[in-house]
Formats: C-alpha cells, structure tokens, sequence
C-alpha cells in the first residue's frame, strides 16, 4: 500500500509504516537541515522540499493513506500556545485540502498532548469537523508511546480517519502488557563523547554513529526539576532541543533543595552528561543504521525529538493494515 508523507521531518513515523509493510513513495520536507537525513535513510523515496502551502493539489501523487504531523510548537503546553492563531497551527487545514482532493483510504495525523486542552477545544473541535467533512469517520486519542514498545513517556494524541466508503472507524490498539524501560534500550551503549567545540559534530570519528552529547550549562528551568530516569524506568520525554535532553540514567536523581529548586548530588557531578544524540535515537525505536546527519549536535536533537517513535509509528501502521488491506 503506498503511503504520501506530510511533515516529514526525519521519517520516524515514515519508518514505522515502512516496517508494517507500507511503501512511503512521497514525501514532503520544507526544514533543510532535515533533508540530508532523511534522503540518506529513504533513498527510494521523492522527497519534495517546498512548503506544504506551495505545493498544488496536482502534484501529490494518490496514495491509500497520508500520514503526518503538523507541526506541534502552537499546540504546546510549553510553549505560547497560540493553537489555530499560529501560521503553523492552520497547517491543519492543509492537511484537509489534500485529504479533500486526493480522498486516500485513510489518513493519521499527531500531535501534543496540548492540543486538547480546554484554550484550544474549539478550534480542536473545528479540525476534527473539517476532517469528517471531506469523507472521514474520526477517531482520536491521547497515547503514551510507554504502551506500544517504546522506552519513553511519551503523550501524544493521535487522530485516524478511515474514509466513509470503508463503513468503520479505527478502533486504537490495546496496550502492550510490557513496558520498556531505559535499561532495555541503551545498557550497552557506553563512552559517549562530548560534542566539540560550540557544540559541533565529531562526525566520522564516531565508534557508534551520533553517539555524542551537548555541552554547555543547565538552565535556572532546567534545575527546577529532577531530569534523572533511573534503568528500570522510561525516560522522560525527549524533547526537539539538547539543552533540555534528560540526563543519562548513571547519576544519581538530582537532589531537592526547595521548591523550583534542585542541584545535582555533590561529589557526583562527573556523572551527570545529558542523553547523546544516538541515544536518544535508540529511546525514541530508531535503529541503529539509521543515521542523523548534522553540522550542529542541536539539529540531531531536533530531528528526534520532533519524530514519533518509530515502534509507537508501527504498532498504529499495524492495525491500520489489518483494517483496510481487506477493502483495497
């Protein structure tokens, strides 16, 4: 079944349809520091770099699903959270005009967590209307990746559409009984290096690739709280930026001081690093062979923490498959 992209960034999402056995013939990026990647990962795959809102109706090819994330920052609860007031919130409705011409057997789009909260229901109420509207029944919910073999709490609201000529909606998989922890995805990683100087790449002398981590200070915010995950819990989410990547599972929990307020264990400061770019990779269900290309560490963070994890991607790919492989 082919399968046209949106949002592409880095393919983790991508990768888990591919490794249900879709085939992801199209696909679109218009963030440059992500192309290089993902052409290198996707050799097989167009990829088309203009902004989404340049692209006309005819030249996106048809497919039996389109799959993306919109991007999240005007949903986040971290952020501003203008929602449909952003530029990047009403790229939505991009998503719907394709939809509306190309009207695809399916369609998944994901998102934060922040998307439902009550500031931004009406608009969030609106979005799903217009999805129904261009032949979809809907179904949506928020999902903890921890539930679907991935070594993270992760909360994202996924939203699946099966076109009305199916006559069903998706129904969401059941979570899985065992839930992955640190310990599990990145033990036998060991000897991460510093990334160099103004954070730049250590490139090909890498023993395992994009095994580096980003230097530089810890912010007043990022103090506030314990960032340390111990090996038999998952990690906390892994967020689009290094600075705030969670601190490797070998430092003891970060110590209370008062409130908003928490220092790292004195006499073990050498033990506390941030998480490298490869393990994040490895939190988030990227395979090893799969290669983050950068200058700057931050874009390697970036890429992955922006991509749905690629087992979480996969188990929805799954039931998906098993829905419509009957009625195509």
């Amino acid at each position: 079944m082919k399968i046209v992209s949106l949002f592409t960034g880095a393919g983790g999402l991508d990768l888990g349809f591919k490794k249900a056995g879709f085939d992801i013939f199209w696909a679109n990026e218009f963030d440059s520091t992500i192309w290089e990647t993902f052409e290198k990962n996707f050799p097989k795959t167009f990829l088309d770099k203009r902004s989404i809102v340049d692209i006309p109706n005819s030249e996106v090819p048809f497919a039996d699903g389109i799959i993306g994330g919109p991007p999240c920052q005007s949903w986040s609860e971290a952020g501003a959270g203008r929602g449909i007031k952003d530029e990047r919130g009403q790229l939505f409705f991009e998503y719907v005009r394709l939809l509306k011409d190309k009207q695809p057997a399916f369609f998944l789009a994901e998102n934060v967590s922040g998307i439902l909260h009550p500031k931004h229901k009406k608009a969030f109420d609106g979005i799903i209307k217009k999805f129904e509207n261009v032949g979809y029944y809907v179904s949506y919910k928020l999902l903890n990746a921890n539930d679907y073999d991935v070594p993270e709490d992760r909360l994202r609201v996924i939203i699946i559409g099966y076109h009305k000529k199916l006559k069903k909606k998706f129904k969401f998989p059941e979570p899985q009984k065992y839930k992955p922890v640190l310990k599990d995805a990145i033990f036998d990683l060991r000897l991460a290096k510093p990334a160099k100087d103004k954070n730049k790449t250590n490139g090909d002398e890498l023993k395992v690739p994009n095994h580096e981590y980003m230097n530089g200070g810890f912010s007043s915010i990022y103090m506030s709280r314990n960032r340390v995950r111990s090996w038999d819990e998952p990690s906390f989410t892994i967020q689009a930026g290094g600075r705030h990547a969670p601190i490797h599972p070998q430092a003891p929990k970060m110590k209370f001081i008062e409130q908003n307020k928490r220092i790292f264990v004195p006499g073990k400061e050498h033990l506390y690093r941030r998480l490298s770019v490869r393990e994040c990779a490895r939190i988030q269900t990227f395979p090893d062979d799969f290669i983050f290309k950068y200058r700057d560490v931050a874009d390697g963070y970036k890429m992955i923490g922006n991509a749905v994890a690629v087992n979480f991607a996969k188990a929805l790919a799954e039931q998906i498959k098993k829905d419509i492989t009957p009625y195509l």
